[in-house]
Protein backbone atom coordinates (compact mmCIF):
# COMPACT_ATOMS: atom_id res chain seq x y z
CA UNK A 1 0.00 0.00 0.00
CA UNK A 2 1.11 3.68 -0.69
CA UNK A 3 2.10 5.38 2.02
CA UNK A 4 0.21 9.13 2.74
CA UNK A 5 1.69 11.72 1.21
CA UNK A 6 4.05 10.25 -1.11
CA UNK A 7 3.59 11.82 -4.74
CA UNK A 8 1.80 9.09 -7.42
CA UNK A 9 3.75 7.88 -10.19
CA UNK A 10 3.30 9.13 -13.37
CA UNK A 11 0.11 7.76 -15.38
CA UNK A 12 -1.41 7.20 -18.43
CA UNK A 13 -4.91 8.95 -17.95
CA UNK A 14 -6.68 11.22 -15.45
CA UNK A 15 -9.93 9.93 -15.02
CA UNK A 16 -12.35 12.95 -14.30
CA UNK A 17 -16.34 11.53 -13.34
CA UNK A 18 -18.83 13.14 -11.12
CA UNK A 19 -19.01 11.87 -8.00
CA UNK A 20 -22.26 10.06 -8.49
CA UNK A 21 -20.38 7.29 -11.02
CA UNK A 22 -17.78 6.46 -9.00
CA UNK A 23 -19.13 2.96 -8.75
CA UNK A 24 -21.28 2.55 -11.57
CA UNK A 25 -20.05 3.76 -15.25
CA UNK A 26 -16.58 5.41 -14.00
CA UNK A 27 -15.21 2.40 -11.86
CA UNK A 28 -16.36 0.26 -15.49
CA UNK A 29 -14.11 2.83 -17.66
CA UNK A 30 -11.65 1.95 -14.78
CA UNK A 31 -10.97 -1.47 -14.91
CA UNK A 32 -11.79 -1.60 -18.96
CA UNK A 33 -8.87 0.57 -19.11
CA UNK A 34 -6.64 -1.25 -16.52
CA UNK A 35 -7.30 -4.37 -18.19
CA UNK A 36 -6.46 -2.94 -21.35
CA UNK A 37 -2.67 -1.88 -19.87
CA UNK A 38 -3.80 1.52 -19.20
CA UNK A 39 -2.31 3.05 -16.13
CA UNK A 40 -4.94 5.53 -14.16
CA UNK A 41 -5.28 7.69 -11.81
CA UNK A 42 -9.16 7.45 -10.18
CA UNK A 43 -10.06 8.74 -6.96
CA UNK A 44 -12.03 5.70 -5.74
CA UNK A 45 -8.61 3.87 -5.41
CA UNK A 46 -5.53 6.80 -5.17
CA UNK A 47 -6.89 8.51 -2.68
CA UNK A 48 -6.77 7.03 0.48
CA UNK A 49 -8.90 7.42 3.59
CA UNK A 50 -7.93 10.23 5.69
CA UNK A 51 -5.75 12.26 2.86
CA UNK A 52 -6.62 15.70 1.43
CA UNK A 53 -8.95 15.19 -1.25
CA UNK A 54 -8.40 18.48 -3.46
CA UNK A 55 -4.54 18.12 -2.76
CA UNK A 56 -4.81 14.19 -4.15
CA UNK A 57 -6.70 15.28 -7.09
CA UNK A 58 -4.68 18.35 -7.85
CA UNK A 59 -1.50 15.19 -7.15
CA UNK A 60 -3.20 13.10 -9.79
CA UNK A 61 -3.60 15.94 -12.55
CA UNK A 62 -0.21 17.13 -12.14
CA UNK A 63 0.95 13.05 -12.80
CA UNK A 64 -0.55 12.15 -15.56
CA UNK A 65 -0.03 12.80 -19.09
CA UNK A 66 -4.06 12.44 -20.59
CA UNK A 67 -7.40 13.52 -19.45
CA UNK A 68 -10.44 11.40 -19.96
CA UNK A 69 -13.87 13.55 -19.20
CA UNK A 70 -16.28 10.65 -18.87
CA UNK A 71 -19.50 13.41 -19.14
CA UNK A 72 -23.03 12.04 -17.56
CA UNK A 73 -25.65 13.74 -16.68
CA UNK A 74 -24.36 13.80 -13.31
CA UNK A 75 -20.98 15.51 -14.25
CA UNK A 76 -22.77 17.90 -16.23
CA UNK A 77 -24.74 18.95 -13.10
CA UNK A 78 -21.40 19.14 -11.21
CA UNK A 79 -20.02 21.54 -13.65
CA UNK A 80 -22.81 23.62 -14.26
CA UNK A 81 -23.07 23.89 -10.14
CA UNK A 82 -19.15 24.39 -10.13
CA UNK A 83 -18.59 21.60 -7.97
CA UNK A 84 -15.10 19.71 -8.03
CA UNK A 85 -15.59 18.24 -11.40
CA UNK A 86 -15.78 22.07 -12.75
CA UNK A 87 -12.07 22.34 -11.24
CA UNK A 88 -10.82 19.14 -12.80
CA UNK A 89 -12.23 19.97 -16.27
CA UNK A 90 -10.79 23.31 -15.78
CA UNK A 91 -7.11 22.23 -15.59
CA UNK A 92 -7.74 19.40 -18.58
CA UNK A 93 -9.36 21.43 -20.91
CA UNK A 94 -5.81 23.19 -21.29
CA UNK A 95 -4.27 20.03 -22.10
CA UNK A 96 -3.21 19.19 -25.46
CA UNK A 97 -4.72 15.53 -25.12
CA UNK A 98 -8.59 15.51 -23.48
CA UNK A 99 -10.84 12.88 -24.33
CA UNK A 100 -14.14 13.13 -23.99
CA UNK A 101 -16.95 10.03 -23.38
CA UNK A 102 -20.07 10.88 -23.71
CA UNK A 103 -22.43 8.86 -21.47
CA UNK A 104 -26.19 8.70 -21.31
CA UNK A 105 -26.18 11.96 -22.49
CA UNK A 106 -25.63 14.11 -25.50
CA UNK A 107 -23.17 16.66 -27.26
CA UNK A 108 -26.16 19.14 -27.68
CA UNK A 109 -26.13 18.76 -23.90
CA UNK A 110 -22.15 18.87 -23.23
CA UNK A 111 -22.12 22.08 -25.21
CA UNK A 112 -25.00 23.85 -23.22
CA UNK A 113 -22.98 23.59 -20.19
CA UNK A 114 -19.03 23.83 -21.72
CA UNK A 115 -18.56 24.64 -25.22
CA UNK A 116 -15.42 24.14 -24.75
CA UNK A 117 -15.49 20.49 -23.90
CA UNK A 118 -18.02 20.17 -26.34
CA UNK A 119 -15.60 21.07 -28.96
CA UNK A 120 -13.40 18.18 -28.46
CA UNK A 121 -13.57 14.91 -30.49
CA UNK A 122 -14.69 12.39 -28.38
CA UNK A 123 -16.55 9.03 -27.64
CA UNK A 124 -19.78 8.42 -27.14
CA UNK A 125 -21.48 5.35 -25.34
CA UNK A 126 -24.70 5.31 -27.62
CA UNK A 127 -21.97 4.61 -31.10
CA UNK A 128 -19.56 2.10 -28.98
CA UNK A 129 -19.44 -0.13 -26.22
CA UNK A 130 -17.46 0.89 -22.76
CA UNK A 131 -15.46 -1.88 -23.86
CA UNK A 132 -14.86 -0.59 -27.49
CA UNK A 133 -13.44 3.12 -26.06
CA UNK A 134 -11.57 1.66 -23.36
CA UNK A 135 -9.72 -0.11 -26.43
CA UNK A 136 -9.71 2.99 -29.03
CA UNK A 137 -8.17 4.93 -25.89
CA UNK A 138 -5.54 2.11 -24.82
CA UNK A 139 -4.23 2.90 -28.50
CA UNK A 140 -4.34 6.25 -28.48
CA UNK A 141 -2.32 6.00 -25.29
CA UNK A 142 0.10 3.22 -26.90
CA UNK A 143 0.40 5.43 -29.87
CA UNK A 144 1.47 8.84 -27.26
CA UNK A 145 3.89 6.76 -25.94
CA UNK A 146 5.41 5.76 -29.50
CA UNK A 147 5.86 9.54 -30.36
CA UNK A 148 7.12 10.69 -27.20
CA UNK A 149 9.87 8.13 -27.84
CA UNK A 150 10.84 9.18 -30.92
Amino acid sequence: MESVGLQPELRDIFLCHAWDDRRGAAAELNDLLEAAGVSVWFSEKDILLGQPFMREIDRGLAKSRVGVVLITPALLERVNNRGVSDKELSELLARDLLIPVVHETTYDEVRRISPLLGSRNGLDTSADSMESIATKIAELVALDDELERV
